[in-house]
């Protein structure tokens, strides 16, 4: 009896020891990517567009059988857009869960805190959400851009403003690195054309509080407003300004979120230009357009088709390709060769090319316009 029931035991270690082998393979199947954005706070609809926006071509790569056999895994952690959870996440992201690279990490000031764990630890860093140049001047190894800079946004709106005649523009910034990148591209986009700010009004990001700006911009009569700013300041500047008897053209960057600014301003969306750093989303006859919106059912993006869902769409398939490039067992050191590698690659109608030092993939920019319908037209 004893014979049969230590058999019995052993036979029951093994399969155990079985379950635990496959479990632990199938763990290291999957290539772990690592995220940290704004699932909550004053960024959160676009952090959960963004990272839907990935998962949408991610969990399609996977339904195909991933990359060389592998399944990709994107560990999304939220911050709040607090720049100290930021660096716990990274760490976390590193040290617990051992990704293989940071992917589509969000904020200027929070990828600048960042970064030095980035370079320091040698990790693949893709697509922060940022536009800084200042960043972008520091020429991280590690990183490499996806979106276009602040000064690319800047210089075309301040192009077209002036091709119009405009020329009497001011500026209304968040007082942090975001605010002050955007303020400093329309400031060397306008002396190019022996232009000044006329009126430049700050606001605290903790407090969203706009009034001292629409004073010190209202004072100056600008004919245009470029507004560095997120959505929910955006809608109260908007909303102050027309109070205030003053009807600029607001022109708002790629960050300000298009669908977070119309549930805020209603119909005072209507006229208020956006400069976009990927291309228009809905319909159009680039390919990678059309492959976006004809994927299958279950792994649409929950968020539905915006320009930032479509940014995290385009920011995945660079991964994916980089780790195709980098074989069948990627090590950081091969992501980032396969990435650094990569020249004017077309991506279906967008080009990515990493060649120089500073990793700029792509200088892309039009800019839209809401329109009567509440729809947004180039």
């Amino acid at each position: 009896m004893k014979t049969q029931w230590h058999r019995l035991c052993a036979v029951f270690l093994v399969c155990i020891s079985l379950l635990a082998a496959v479990s632990a393979a199938a763990q290291s199947n999957s290539i772990k990517l690592g995220q940290s954005l704004p699932l909550s706070g004053p960024l959160a609809e676009l952090g959960s567009e963004y990272r839907d926006g990935a998962l949408a071509y991610f969990n399609w790569i996977n339904s195909k059988g991933g990359v060389h056999g592998r399944s990709i895994e994107l560990v999304t952690l939220d911050d709040g857009y607090v720049v100290e959870k930021t660096m716990a996440n990274g760490r976390q992201l590193i040290e617990k869960e051992g990704v293989l690279a940071f992917f589509g990490m969000f904020g200027s000031a929070n990828y600048s805190a960042l970064m030095e764990l980035v370079n320091e630890r040698n990790i693949p860093s893709l697509a922060p959400y940022s536009g800084s140049d200042e960043l972008r001047a520091k020429n991280s190894p590690n990183t490499f851009w996806l979106r276009a800079s602040y000064g690319d946004e800047t210089e075309k709106i301040i192009e077209q403003l002036t091709t119009l005649g405009i020329t009497r523009i001011g500026v209304f910034y968040q007082d942090d690195a975001f605010g002050q990148a955007g303020l400093s591209g329309v400031e060397k986009a306008l002396q190019k054309r022996k232009l000044k700010v006329q009126g430049s009004g700050v606001y605290d990001k903790t407090k969203n509080d706009v009034s001292e700006a629409v004073k010190v911009i209202s004072a100056a009569n600008p004919q245009a407003v470029v507004m560095i700013s997120t959505y929910k300041p955006t809608a109260a500047f908007v909303k102050q300004m027309k109070q205030a008897g003053q009807i600029p053209q607001f022109f708002a960057l790629s960050v300000v979120g298009y669908k977070a600014l119309q549930s805020e301003l209603g119909n005072d969306v209507f006229g208020i230009a956006i400069s976009q750093v990927v291309p228009y989303p809905w319909t159009g006859t680039l390919p990678v357009v059309r492959e976006f919106n004809a994927l299958p059912k279950e792994v649409q993006p929950k968020s539905g088709a915006t320009y930032t869902t479509f940014e995290g769409y385009l920011a995945a398939k660079v991964m994916v390709e980089a780790l195709n490039r980098a074989g069948p067992k990627p090590s950081r050191e091969k992501l980032q060769a396969a990435l650094a590698g990569m020249r004017a690659l077309d991506f279906g109608g967008f080009s990515v090319d990493y060649a120089g030092k500073n990793h700029l993939g792509s200088h892309f920019v039009e800019v839209t316009i809401v329109g009567n319908s509440g729809r947004l037209m180039r």
